[in-house]
């Protein structure tokens, strides 16, 4: 079982030193990766629906200040040895293609190997817009494509692709990543999200609080994962080549006990609670937990992960 919290990329907790601390702390409580989320630059006026809270509004909104994803991963894995680093999620159409599977291998081999790309389509028509990104419209297929060019470069020894944004051949791409392909974990609890998973994900990576499609129960998740097992089987896959990640962007107590048709909520409630729903869910097959442990300053965010080690992790492992 690997359980990972959330390293900060917006708010007051981005300076170097704080960054630095906390991501150091995570290695030497023994989670085993942080996580780093994705934004570009955030419009100041939004009308596109945030997927993850009832009033569709961002909750972190267009002011905060915000590092770049992938420049952060470079710099968590520079102050580290061997915590992993997942990003979660990249907003996959943002960046070009061949540019991004570069920085990606690049960030893998000089990391010995401790990268996770956790991906998404991306929710912000706006934000799209704004910095020139391909049609919000063809998110998805923009977003396929890509993993494939990153497939393909990552894996071949003479890469070559034509697709309708991307194409290329008769090109040297060295390094390879570290790992013999870095893993992809598939964001999201749509129906597309579940295909784009079951085609060539190799985990899937769903948060529970999606209103739209909810996995906040265990017999809500399950449902999720049969519907999974059973696109991954008509794609011509293995079933276990496809693996099951949760994330969860709150921390104990932050979410007062709540019930769905007479069943309890996942993680809400105290540490207790959490173990009691990590256990659950790793009957169903989850390997990986992740989650948010953020307070209001530094000093309260380290005492939120040293309780979540103690109170958490120590009655899980």
């Amino acid at each position: 079982m690997q359980i990972g919290c959330s390293a900060p990329t917006s708010g007051p907790l981005i300076a170097p030193d704080s960054l630095v601390r906390i991501a150091t702390e995570a290695e030497m409580l023994g989670f085993d990766y942080v996580t780093i989320s994705d934004h570009v630059m955030i419009p100041k006026s939004i009308a596109s629906r945030y997927p993850y809270s009832e009033s569709g509004e961002f909750p972190s909104g267009a002011g905060a200040a915000r590092l770049e994803q992938l420049a952060t991963v470079a710099f968590i894995a520079a102050a580290t040895s061997k915590l992993g680093l997942v990003t979660s999620v990249t907003v996959v159409p943002h960046r070009p293609a061949v540019l991004t599977a570069k920085m990606l291998a690049t960030i893998d081999y000089l990391s010995k190997g401790r990268l996770t790309l956790g991906i998404g389509a991306g929710w912000c028509k706006e934000e799209f817009e704004a910095i020139g990104a391909p049609p919000f419209e063809d998110r998805g297929h923009v977003t396929d494509e890509w993993m494939m060019v990153c497939k393909e470069l990552w894996s071949k020894d003479d890469p070559k692709f034509a697709g309708k944004y991307v194409t290329f051949s008769d090109v040297v791409f060295t390094p390879k990543p570290a790992q013999k392909s870095i893993p992809i974990w598939v964001g999201g609890e749509s129906g597309p999200a579940l295909r784009r998973t079951a085609k060539y994900g190799d985990a899937w990576y769903p948060i529970g609080t999606n209103p739209q499609f909810p996995m906040d129960t265990l017999t809500r998740f399950k449902a999720g994962v049969a519907k999974l097992r059973d696109l991954t089987a008509r794609a011509g896959r293995d079933l276990s080549a496809v693996g099951l990640t949760y994330r969860v962007s709150s921390n104990p107590e932050a979410q007062p006990k709540g019930t769905v048709n007479g069943e309890r909520k996942l993680f809400t409630g105290g540490a207790a609670d959490y173990a009691g729903d990590i256990r659950a869910l790793h009957d169903v097959g989850v390997t990986s937990f992740d989650f948010g442990l953020f307070g209001p300053t530094l000093a309260a965010t380290l005492d939120n992960m040293r309780r979540f080690k103690d109170e958490v992790m120590a009655k899980v492992r």
